[in-house]
């Protein structure tokens, strides 16, 4: 799940197009998928956002900002696939405005996030990770099971070193 906030104008609607792709695959490869599987695309959803203006310390800005915000369920991103996230959206976004603005990733914020076991919920009830995984490994829930279980613990475990 993205949402991205892209200012009215701030690239062209080919290069928006172009760039809604890519950032959905690189979210998908960063969880550990083939971006390719028409399966794994069908439950990747990027909601665009038009913020009528953006500013920096109450001024206007003289450039687009943007953000980004993938939220995925708890244990599908490890420290290294966010950090990962981060750069890769923010290289997209750049190469997306074509030398339109200045090549400044200080104008770009993507904010990975983490929706904890027990609330990412979907088609009108809570999806724990397992059934999640199910649909993307060929309905194995065996496999997803453990899959999902090794991801969170490894999540958790994680998230208790850091500062």
């Amino acid at each position: 799940m993205l949402d991205v906030y892209i200012p009215d104008g701030a690239l062209h609607q080919e290069a928006e197009a172009a760039l809604m792709n890519r950032i959905t695959e690189i979210l998908i490869r960063h969880e550990g998928f083939d971006p390719a599987d028409p399966v794994t695309r069908s439950v990747s959803w990027v909601f665009l956002h038009r913020p009528a203006a953006v500013y920096v310390g109450g001024a206007p800005v003289d450039a687009p900002r943007y953000k980004v915000v993938p939220s995925v369920p708890e244990g599908q991103l490890d420290g290294q696939a966010r950090a990962g996230v981060v750069a890769d959206v923010t290289e997209a976004i750049l190469d997306a405005e074509n030398g339109a603005w200045p090549r400044d990733p200080g104008r770009i914020w993507v904010f990975p996030t983490e929706i904890p076991e027990g609330h990412w919920g979907g088609h009108g009830q809570i999806r724990p990770l397992a059934s999640i995984l199910s649909r993307l490994t060929g309905h194995d829930d065996e496999q997803a099971r453990a899959l999902a279980t090794q991801r969170i613990a490894a999540s958790r475990t994680e998230h208790t070193r850091l500062p």
